[in-house]
């Protein structure tokens, strides 16, 4: 079917909401186009897209169609399937919550879903902890107001694996894009087929968290923090409040969940934007430290504290100084093999100068948490889980324990807690901690880039992108520029699974990876390098800057 077809037929839909009929009424052509030129992908990452209405977008039948192809793969994968559920702060993620529920138990699926929004981390758990056959999260994390999404798990915890995907995309294909009905969220709770999550479970998550505590320090340590907004505001208070070394300050603003982030529009800890209240707040206050935690509460970004100013600390850097902290609150002496660490390929390679030095395994995986929750199941199949380190990426996920097999900001909260007292009890700041081991290792100096790509020529643009990368010139549009080694992860043989990824070593210190956004229509360019001064790191980081803008635009 053409877009007008597909859009004439929502129209005239029976069962069409109130709310999508007023919307579909007053999209203008170009919008409407976009809204139904395709099918809303789903991958790895499940679904994500705009609200509104249309096959290209968030809303109550692409998220039935969605669940049908789920439920189908689940029935038939296991005997008495079950579904653990929870959900977000966003716009529609409970009404989302509670039609997947009442579509899969309309199927015959067993349904656990969270009484309350909880956070991502705390769906991961959920799924192992209750032996649940898959998850489902309600999210688009750190995306603006406008997104929602939908996030699959399986029974290991994890997001789902590529096979995963593709065989729930064929379910998917099978189901029609307007049924008949809307199954009855109240029928399925009334028949037990929907069940809430306890309190027991929400519980068991604490312990769990709590028991990643390294020094248990009782050096004061005042903190504002900021859930954005979003999920974190609960648990994240709760294990400060447990740790009892911890005085919180909260930014009242972002303090409760609002879908529309009325304070940060682009509620991602990544960006500066988005700490800036928190940041003033820990100025006003004299705090130490500052940190926030994105809507659904995976990922976690913070900053120090000097005098009237805060300095904000990278996800790499952030990195780099748990897992230093981890080695040093680490007894080698009881371990029977290296104990292992794994992180994206677009994460620092200081990490791999912190593993020679300890004697660590360094595991590098694509990019996606999911690959580094992979890993610990790895492990846990060979009894050996008691070997994972930490794992992180540099887009603020961090991870210290193994019964979360996703990025934690509630673990990373803890961490970043944890790791400040104990620095401070001894006189010294995370910063100061952070330019011992650049003295030590060198300043390894990162940049991400973001080139934007709206609609179907938008798309249609990062694939001719993508393509050109993969002509294999000697030099790339400059002749001063050397290529000393190129790595496609979609053909080379990188013991990786085959992924739209390119990678540039220009140096010994110097590479780029480039690789379109699994969510959104961007393309990502990671820029590293390694130098003996930070105003050298800067300069070739500004150098590779300007060959990249050449080939993403």
């Amino acid at each position: 079917m053409t877009a007008e077809e597909k859009y004439t037929a929502w129209v005239r839909c029976p069962i069409m909401t109130a709310e999508l009929l007023s919307l579909l009424h007053s999209m203008d052509p170009d919008t409407r186009h976009d809204a139904f030129y395709r099918d809303l992908s789903f991958g790895t990452g499940g679904l994500r897209g705009v609200l509104g209405p249309g096959t290209n977008r968030m809303n109550v039948f692409t998220v039935m169609k969605a669940t049908r192809g789920l439920g189908s793969c689940l029935l038939q994968g296991f005997k008495n399937p079950s579904c653990a559920i929870s959900y977000d702060s966003r716009i529609h993620s409970r009404d989302f919550a509670e039609l997947t529920a009442a579509v899969l138990a309309e199927m015959g699926i067993t349904v656990m879903l969270y009484p309350a929004l909880q956070p991502t981390p705390m769906l991961s758990f959920a799924v192992r902890h209750l032996s649940a056959s898959a998850g489902v999260m309600i999210t688009a994390s750190h995306n603006p107001a406008k997104y929602n999404g939908y996030k699959v798990y399986g029974p290991d915890g994890c997001q789902i694996t590529q096979e995963a995907a593709r065989l729930i995309q064929e379910q998917i294909e099978c189901q029609k894009d307007l049924p008949d009905s809307i199954p009855s969220f109240d029928e399925g709770l009334a028949s037990g087929r929907i069940r809430y999550i306890s309190s027991e479970t929400v519980e068991a998550y604490y312990q769990s968290v709590l028991n990643l505590r390294l020094s248990e320090s009782d050096q004061p340590l005042h903190v504002v923090y900021s859930p954005l907004n979003g999920t974190g505001n609960v648990p994240v208070r709760e294990i400060l409040r447990r740790m009892g070394n911890i005085h919180v300050d909260i930014v009242a603003e972002q303090e409760m969940p609002d879908g529309s982030f009325p304070t940060c529009p682009y509620p991602n800890p990544e960006i500066r934007d988005a700490m800036s209240l928190a940041i003033a707040r820990t100025v006003e206050t004299g705090a130490d430290i500052c940190f926030a935690t994105d809507p659904d509460c995976d990922r976690m970004g913070a900053g120090i504290r000097i005098g009237n100013k805060v300095k904000l600390i990278s996800g790499n850097d952030m990195g780099i100084l748990m897992l230093d902290y981890i080695c040093r609150h680490h007894d080698f002496s009881t371990d029977r093999f290296p104990p292992v660490v794994v992180k994206s390929i677009v994460t620092t390679d200081m990490a791999c100068a912190m593993c020679r030095k300890y004697g660590l395994e360094l595991r590098n995986v694509l990019t996606g948490f999911k690959y580094i929750g992979e890993q610990i199941g790895m492990l846990e199949d060979a009894g050996q889980t008691e070997r994972f380190l930490f794992g992180f990426e540099e887009s603020y996920g961090y991870l210290s324990g193994t019964d979360v097999r996703d990025k934690d900001a509630v673990n990373a909260a803890l961490l970043l807690c944890d790791m400040a007292a104990d620095l401070k009890e001894h006189g010294r700041t995370v910063l100061d901690r952070l330019r011992e081991l650049q003295l030590e290792f060198g300043y390894y100096s990162q940049r991400l880039l973001t080139y934007e790509y709206e609609g179907e020529s938008g798309f249609i643009r990062m694939q001719q992108i993508m393509e050109s990368l993969r002509i294999p010139p000697d030099r790339i549009e400059d002749p001063s520029v050397s290529m000393s080694k190129r790595t496609d992860y979609l053909f080379d043989e990188t013991g990786l699974p085959k992924s739209n990824v390119i990678s540039f070593s220009l140096s010994e210190n110097d590479r780029v990876i480039i690789r379109p956004s699994g969510t959104e229509p961007k393309l990502k360019a990671y820029l590293f390098s390694r130098s003996d001064s930070p105003e050298g790191a800067g300069r070739n980081l500004d150098r590779l800057q300007e060959l990249v803008d050449r080939l993403c635009r």
